[in-house]
């Protein structure tokens, strides 16, 4: 996102709206004037200070970035669609649609770690520091997830060199482990945590079994482990896309 600094008149609404807290004061010009400047480092391109409407002078606007600048918004801007993939957003729909694709089998997990969110941010050096230690416990990352698309080495975790120093509001690593590796994956999770300076935060997505019971939850209560149940739940919306997926 830019200011116009001509016709910004300083009034600082703008700066509630700004996700990254980067919007600041500046004082410059022929009239010495104030005005509203974005530190554009900090700037995720997330467009929801242009969206809000706050700006009575239009002084707001979003420029087309090149690469690799390019996939902040389209990470951040949730009406962004990524032209890897073709699904706007942070990761995939199939967690949100396991009714219709069937995607989680009974005995595997679903795993989906969000990186930068609430308010904080990511930078893709740290997402590759989670990308490392997942890749050396042999996880095999979703093929569908524009995240996964910016790696060079899936068998390393290593990412494409040139998007490392660019931040996004938030992004998320996905991939599917068999029920018995998840303590191993957790695990991975706390030791690699200690390493980045943005907030990371698991769900883990089971599918019921014949008893209701959910296979996640016994999982993690035999460990002692803390967890909170979220769910979603589709109202038969949706295409049917595999064969046996069972429509709600």
């Amino acid at each position: 996102m830019e200011i116009n600094s001509v016709t910004c008149i300083g009034c600082g609404q703008c700066r509630n709206f700004c996700t990254m807290n980067c919007i600041d004061f500046e004082r410059g010009g022929r009239k010495n004037k104030v005005y509203c400047k974005i530190d554009q480092n900090e700037c995720v391109d997330c467009g929801i200070c242009e969206r809000s409407g706050i700006c009575h002078t239009n002084s707001l606007h979003q420029p087309v970035h090149g690469w690799p600048r390019s996939i902040r918004g389209t990470f951040s801007n949730p009406l962004a669609e990524h032209k890897e993939t073709k699904v706007p957003g942070r990761g995939t729909e199939e967690i949100k649609t396991n009714d219709i694709t069937n995607r989680y089998k009974p005995g595997f997990a679903g795993i989906a770690a969000e990186m930068g969110r609430p308010g904080t941010g990511a930078r893709m050096y740290d997402v590759q520091k989670v990308f490392r230690a997942l890749a050396a416990i042999n996880v095999e990352f979703e093929s569908a997830n524009p995240l996964t698309a910016l790696l060079a080495d899936r068998k390393t975790g290593d990412m494409n060199p040139e998007v490392l120093g660019e931040k996004v509001l938030s992004c998320i690593i996905e991939f599917i482990v068999p029920n018995d590796k998840v303590i191993a994956v957790l695990n991975t999770f706390e030791q690699v945590a200690n390493e980045l300076e943005t907030v990371l935060s698991i769900g883990i997505i089971t599918k019921t079994d014949e008893n209701l019971n959910v296979p996640a939850a016994q999982i993690l209560g035999k460990e002692g482990r803390w967890f909170s149940f979220n769910g979603k739940t589709n109202i038969g919306l949706g295409k049917l896309t595999v064969k046996g997926a069972n429509r709600t």
